[in-house]
């Protein structure tokens, strides 16, 4: 007989395995059903579904194309419309190509059906149909007898957002058969809505519970064994998201050693600040870790007792019980870190050219670098010390923000050259099992790596797609346990290549005349009519675009990285930072923007230096400056002379040195305020100053903000949040600052790049330029993760067998 609707809890949970089961089973064979519905689906008189009709079938990636051979017309193409109005995922109503994951939609909805007694879709007509499985949820509430857990596996499949729903049928069989023997273990269905522990929490701890004690359980004598692949999809804890900056860097969900308990980086609200948090995985519920106050990247100590873990600029670790936090060393631009056997720390302090790997007893003390001797300008970041300590396993690359081609390099212990072992890939880590796992283009690879002789041995292979990657700053959001446990969040690969979009008010974009670039720090002429930005490439230079015309032109050619342009207000010099004649750090210089002359040095000092913003009378740069005992001061660089007679830099004064960092200063159009961001508070907001001086501060963000820009067309100051970004209209007078409440200054956002300058106001102050966030549909939910147990022996049956 055919399906039938509204049929009962045990009845649905029990097709809808079946299902997915007879899914798993083709997709593993390469192919999509592209047309699921009930009409084909077929019930058996002993209750089994077969799934019939595989006629608008697609093979993924079939071995073999003639290209010769006539179209079929069921081929899945871009701006064809193929399956059943009311059962056909988004992708497919748009005409878009259809994967695996449609049929999930597909199975989402007739699931919905048999639980519901309607269709979640279906409308008067088939236009009206299609347009609420592009724009509407289904409805809701469902009968009583519907467990919680199984609303949200269906609500799972019906996501608008492929990245959004289950990756795999057969991920959705096992979810649905630990539903069912749950159920059926003697547990209500009409558990209650409200008030306790919700069913599925509770249940889903359960079925975690019953996974790690079967793979902890010793095997018999003489026995091999059976070690399938497990993935459970779970909730780090009751509305407890991940930051968003979190996601831009190293795992923000890390497993302690065991596999026992995670722990991550996570805020309440979207306007609270980062903290962490620590989940032992047989517990239902997360536990706040005080004193851990913008928390990024956390690692576990060898033992699982302590996390070390970056904030303000600082290198920290705490008990997983809780307790004052202990600061171990300066980081002010961190990039990982690992905690070594012997209870040392190996980590990446900074992001800027030059940067070298540091170490530092976990009790505290002094850091010193790694090893000694003369240095070069690539980026040593993302370390783990191997087993034994043998030696250091990181990512190197020349230029910050272009990790997508890096080398995964091994420094020996206690001393050795250093050799490289992979190219192009970045995030690597040694593990257990053999094998030297990496990111490339947002999948995990592996190959077999030689522990002695320190190199690999086997053609790297991809075991792991749709990691939530990023190669700008070479981070990886994955983290695996010394019993093979791993934990990811998938979602997109962030990288480098992408075309600076106009956006107004209204949040529409259109994009310029301009091929893809891995772009920075962008800037507008004076005159509205160019464009200055560094090109991350090797090495990263400054490039002038002409909005007009549409052309780019390389303003810097040294070797050295040159990068944060800063236009004169005349609009004829370019200040940026440079890391030529041996100021490893960046100092300040500029140049002719027509390219011509030679760059002059405008500073010396061993500090780093990135330029800001000018005065309006040209005469007065402001920057920042990270010196030794201070986390990050606005200098104020004075200049005099002419072009006639030539000019001449004077000495640098501090402007504001208070004792957190301060940083993208901006002077008001006239002259009489600067606005800066500083983490003072705990978290970065957004202050303004009168200028010279005296007088008090201001803050006139909420809820944090970076990259404070001023319109020139009327009162208002703008700044970004989390890739938003805001506006505040001000009323300055006789010395006061009166800001309004932030509001959005558009619907429309900017790829969020790290600490980079990745929109900027046109002078009109009616459009910016920015990149609109990739890719533009959001990425999973950052409050689930994904668990894979024998990740292990997954790899011995992948990477093991290549040569």
């Amino acid at each position: 007989s055919a399906l039938r609707t509204g049929v009962s809890a045990r009845r649905t949970l029990d097709f809808a395995r079946q299902i997915a089961e007879a899914l798993a089973a083709a997709h593993d064979k390469g192919i999509v059903h592209r047309d699921l519905k009930p009409d084909n689906l077929f019930v058996s008189r002993d209750g089994r579904i077969k799934i019939l009709d595989f006629g608008l079938a697609q093979l993924i990636q079939p071995p073999e194309i003639d290209p010769t051979r006539a179209a079929d017309p069921t081929d899945t193409q871009a701006g064809v419309v193929l399956g059943t109005a009311g059962y056909m995922s988004p992708e497919q109503a748009r005409g878009e190509p259809a994967d695996h994951r449609s049929d999930i939609f597909s199975a989402g909805a007739i699931l919905y059906e048999m639980a519901a007694g309607r269709p979640a879709f279906t409308r008067g007509s088939a236009a009206e149909t299609m347009a609420a499985i592009l724009k509407e949820d289904p409805a809701t509430p469902f009968s009583p007898e519907t467990p919680p857990a199984l609303e949200r596996v269906m609500l799972r499949c019906l996501e608008k957002n492929p990245e959004a729903r289950f990756q795999s049928a057969r991920d959705l069989a096992f979810t649905l058969q630990q539903l069912a023997d749950s159920t059926s273990s003697g547990t209500s269905v009409r558990a209650s809505r409200g008030g306790g522990i919700a069913w599925w929490r509770w249940a889903s701890a359960a079925v975690l519970v019953l996974v790690l004690a079967a793979l902890m359980l010793p095997a018999a004598p003489g026995v091999t064994p059976a070690s399938p692949s497990y993935r459970l999809t779970v909730d780090l804890g009751a509305g407890l998201p991940v930051a968003p900056i979190n996601l831009q860097f190293g795992a923000a969900a890390v497993l302690s050693p065991d596999g026992s308990t995670i722990a991550f980086a996570a805020r309440p609200t979207a306007d609270s600040v980062p903290q962490l948090y620590i989940r032992r995985l047989d517990r239902d519920e997360a536990v706040a870790l005080p004193g851990t106050t913008n928390a990024v990247i956390p690692f576990f100590s060898p033992d699982g007792q302590s996390i070390a873990f970056f904030s303000g600029r600082k290198l920290k670790r705490i008990p997983v019980t809780g307790g004052a936090a202990l600061t171990l060393a300066d980081a002010p631009e961190q990039r990982g870190g690992w905690w070594a056997a012997d209870d040392t720390i190996v980590f990446s302090p900074d992001r800027r050219p030059g940067t070298r790997l540091m170490r530092v007893a976990a009790g505290g003390g002094e850091a010193t670098p790694l090893r000694a001797g003369p240095h070069d300008d690539s980026l040593e970041v993302w370390p783990q010390v191997l087993p034994g300590g043998r030696g250091v396993l990181y990512t190197s690359a020349n230029t910050p923000g272009s990790f997508a081609d890096a080398d995964l390099v091994v420094q020996p212990l206690p001393d050795g050259a250093r050799k490289v072992v992979q190219r192009g890939g970045y995030h690597g880590r040694y593990l257990p099992s053999g094998h030297l796992v990496y990111i490339h283009e947002g999948t995990l690879f592996a190959t077999r790596f030689d522990l002695e002789r320190l190199e690999v041995t086997s053609q790297p292979v991809p075991v792991l797609e749709g990691v939530r990657s990023n190669s700008i700053t070479a981070g990886a959001q994955f983290s695996i346990s010394d019993s093979g446990m791993l934990a990811y969040f998938p979602g997109p690969s962030v990288g480098a290549g992408s075309i600076p979009h106009w956006m107004n008010r209204e949040g529409q974009t259109t994009p310029m005349k301009m091929a893809a670039a891995n772009w920075f720090n962008i800037s507008f002429a004076p005159d509205g009519g160019r464009v200055a930005m560094e090109f991350r490439d090797a090495p990263a230079d400054i490039w002038i675009h002409e909005i007009a015309r549409g052309t780019l032109a390389r303003l810097t050619t040294d070797p050295a990285a040159d990068y944060k342009p800063a236009w004169t207000p005349d609009g004829r010099r370019i200040v940026f930072a440079s890391t030529r004649d041996n100021a490893a750090s960046g100092n300040l210089y500029w140049q002719s923007a027509d390219g011509t002359g030679a760059a002059t040095r405008l500073t010396t000092s061993a500090n780093a230096q990135q330029p800001g913003s000018w005065h309006p009378d040209g005469k007065v740069l402001v920057f920042e400056e990270v010196a030794p005992d201070t986390s990050g001061d606005l200098m104020l660089l004075p200049i005099d002379g002419s072009d006639s007679a030539g000019w001449t830099p004077g000495t640098p004064s501090v402007f504001v040195n208070d004792r957190e960092r301060q940083w993208d200063p901006a002077f008001s159009p006239d002259g009489r305020w600067l606005a800066y961001a500083s983490a003072e508070s705990g978290r970065a907001e957004i202050y303004v100053r009168p200028y010279p001086g005296p007088g008090g501060k201001w803050q006139v963000s909420t809820g944090g903000g970076v990259l404070p820009s001023w319109s020139r067309t009327r009162p208002e100051l703008l700044y970004g949040l989390d890739g938003q970004i805001m506006v505040v209209p001000y009323v300055a007078r006789n010395g006061s600052f009166q800001a309004a409440a932030p509001a959005p200054w558009s619907p429309g956002r900017y790829a969020f790049r790290g600490p980079n300058r990745m929109f900027d106001l046109h002078p009109d102050g009616a459009r910016v330029v920015l990149t609109p966030p990739s890719p533009p549909v959001s990425a999973p939910p950052s409050d689930r993760i994904v668990l894979i147990f024998n990740f292990f022996d997954e790899l011995r049956r992948l990477a093991s067998s290549s040569r």
